[in-house]
């Protein structure tokens, strides 16, 4: 019997936890590295900080769409699991690695090339749109590379075995600090600031996608489950179709997120800096229910490929619990700790006042934001592919957008406007998703 066949398991919370927590670091080493990023450049100039955080905001839309593009590699892995057909999973990491290839080089090409004229066109000051039009080029060549090590830890998460990319993103985590701290200070003649972040994080990639790959090579287990081996049954539509789902979520997301950077910079740049501390933060957050939304999805996905209804509902409700569980804990820390927080990212004292009351206003969509993910993804791995999107571009593009530009300006609350409309749209998207799921319960499998 395939290892991976002997480590299928029932939607038990042991099994989710077995997934989980190294999916969930995995995804935090994810964030730790921008926020690494973030406090070092914060703590070198709070303009560059500026320059740093709008840059990464329309590269991250980029990225975290293709992203979403690949997401079918996890679910159709997992489901392949679920039908007996471990050793056909081969098929799915081929699939995903050269769609991951094209879907790099073509936002490579688009965001280098696009990068500075965007920034010059959001309307933002001339110097804020200049040195963040350079970070944003820089950043931009690293997503092919980047795109390939997600592929290769999507499959493995999708067999089961979260461990290897949990393993690969944290030792990168010592590269990018080692390179920061060289480039960041200038040390490198030429490079200093957020240029110096966004190139360590480039170096970082790299080292990710090579240790990673170096791993699937001498690992057994990737002859077993035929990662070496040719032919294809056909079904890449189908995992195309996953992504395209999930792609268009997370891009309709991911861009209603940046754009209120630029709404933040139609306040002042200060307010661009201190926009780009909370959402780093809040992304750090973010990651650990995504890492238990992904180990979800692969239980939901085996169980969809067994054709067990009762094991789809019982594994999306387990995720939904530990989500609440999680969000929760981190809510009441980081409402109790929001002024130690604000100081580790600046020592800028007028960036820490603006900081410290949007942080613990914050916490009040941490959990619902857990929430609305896990059940997206839940619903994604069952085979629901539309709604999540259409619940996604009605709660952030419909709702959030316009409601952060209204708060924040014609109101006059400012950055905690920004913050409230965030609070609006993600119980707007948590309370749809959760209900659909639910509905979905109760329906037979397509």
């Amino acid at each position: 019997m395939a290892r991976g066949e002997a480590e299928i398991g029932r939607g038990s919370l042991g099994e989710l936890l077995r997934l989980a927590w190294p999916t969930v670091l995995s995804r935090l080493g994810i964030m730790a590295m921008g926020l690494t990023d973030t406090i070092v450049v914060g703590q070198y100039s709070s303009a560059e900080l500026g320059y740093h955080g709008l840059g990464w905001a329309p590269t991250s839309v980029v990225l975290t769409t293709g992203l979403g593009l690949l997401a079918g590699v996890q679910v159709m892995a997992s489901r392949y699991v679920g039908e007996g057909r471990s050793a056909d999973t081969g098929m799915v990491l081929r699939r995903g690695l050269a769609y991951a290839f094209f879907i790099g080089a073509a936002a490579t090409l688009l965001t280098y090339a696009a990068g500075p004229a965007f920034m010059r066109a959001t309307g933002v000051e001339p110097e804020l749109a200049e040195g963040a039009g350079r970070v944003m080029q820089v950043f931009a060549l690293s997503l092919a590379p980047y795109l390939m090590y997600c592929t290769l830890s999507f499959w493995l998460e999708g067999l089961g075995r979260p461990l290897p990319g949990m393993v690969t993103m944290w030792t990168a985590n010592i590269v990018n600090l080692a390179l920061a701290l060289w480039l960041v200070p200038g040390h490198l003649p030429g490079v200093d600031g957020a240029v110096g972040a966004a190139w360590a994080t480039f170096g970082a990639r790299i080292f990710l996608l090579v240790v990673l790959a170096l791993y699937l090579w001498f690992w057994p287990g990737s002859r077993i489950h035929g990662a070496f081996a040719r032919g294809d049954d056909g079904r890449g539509a189908e995992q195309r179709r996953v992504g395209y789902g999930a792609g268009a979520s997370y891009f309709a997301e991911s861009m209603a997120f940046a754009a209120m950077s630029f709404v933040a910079g139609r306040l002042a740049t200060l307010d661009v800096a201190a926009w780009s501390i909370v959402i780093n933060l809040a992304a750090v957050v973010f990651m650990g229910p995504l890492g238990i939304a992904n180990a979800t999805s692969v239980l939901v996905g085996r169980a969809h490929g067994a054709r067990d209804p009762d094991d789809i509902v019982r594994s999306g409700l387990l995720g939904l619990g530990a989500a609440a569980a999680l969000t929760g804990l981190i809510s009441v820390a980081v409402w109790i700790a929001d002024g130690p927080i604000a100081r580790a990212y600046t020592a800028d004292p007028a960036l820490v006042a603006l900081v410290v009351p949007a942080l613990a206003l914050s916490t009040l969509f941490f959990v619902a934001d857990g929430l609305q993910v896990v059940a997206a993804n839940a619903l994604r791995a069952r085979g629901d592919i539309l709604m999540p999107t259409v619940t996604h571009v009605v709660s952030y593009v419909v709702v959030m957008l316009p409601l952060g530009w209204v708060l924040a300006h014609d109101a006059g609350l400012g950055l905690g406007g920004i913050v409230w409309s965030v609070i609006v749209a993600s119980l707007v998207s948590a309370g749809f998703l959760i209900g659909r799921f639910l509905l979905l319960a109760r329906r037979p499998l397509g």
